[in-house]
């Protein structure tokens, strides 16, 4: 089974990084700045952000359905970062966590789901997608529950 894992587009946080504290506040963010290289997972690149790097720590929503499983956390963001794009592989913000996998269908409701330790997702999300009933997968970080990113079908699903 072939998927892509893509992170999330820039755009819409690019404007963030422009406001002041106070107005981060007011909207649920903050600026924060990465205290070690490892810690803080961009959405958008997925990758760690480095030590010393600006990032904006806001409430995302993640799975906006019309179902009981709509889903909003919180997440970390860079500015000026590409949005990450892999097929047949996981990106580097996954390596060395442990990740709870939740399979969807079409119209947003769960229909499998997966704990993958260190190591595991490419296998895990294999075999989620090995599930017809199963149209995309969002990944979060089994301790945290922040949202990692969205896994979608790619290429021939024959």
């Amino acid at each position: 089974m072939t998927y892509r894992i893509t992170g999330l587009e820039p755009d819409a946080f690019a404007p963030l990084f422009a406001l002041s504290d106070a107005d981060l506040v007011a909207r649920n963010a903050r600026r924060v700045t990465a205290a070690a290289s490892r810690g803080y997972p961009c959405r958008i690149s997925l990758e760690d952000a480095g030590e010393g790097e600006e990032l904006i720590l806001l409430h995302h929503t993640s799975h906006d359905v019309a179902t009981p499983y709509c889903s909003a956390y919180a997440i970390y963001v860079r500015k000026e970062v590409a949005t990450a794009d892999y097929v047949d592989a996981v990106p580097p913000v996954f390596e060395g966590r442990p990740l709870g996998l939740r399979g969807f269908d079409e119209g947003g409701i769960l229909r499998d789901a997966r704990l993958a330790l260190p190591g595991q997702a490419d296998d895990r999300i294999r075999d989620l997608l090995d599930n017809p009933a199963v149209a995309y997968i969002h990944a979060h970080n089994a301790a945290h529950g922040c949202f990692a990113a969205r896994i979608d079908r790619h290429g021939d699903v024959s």
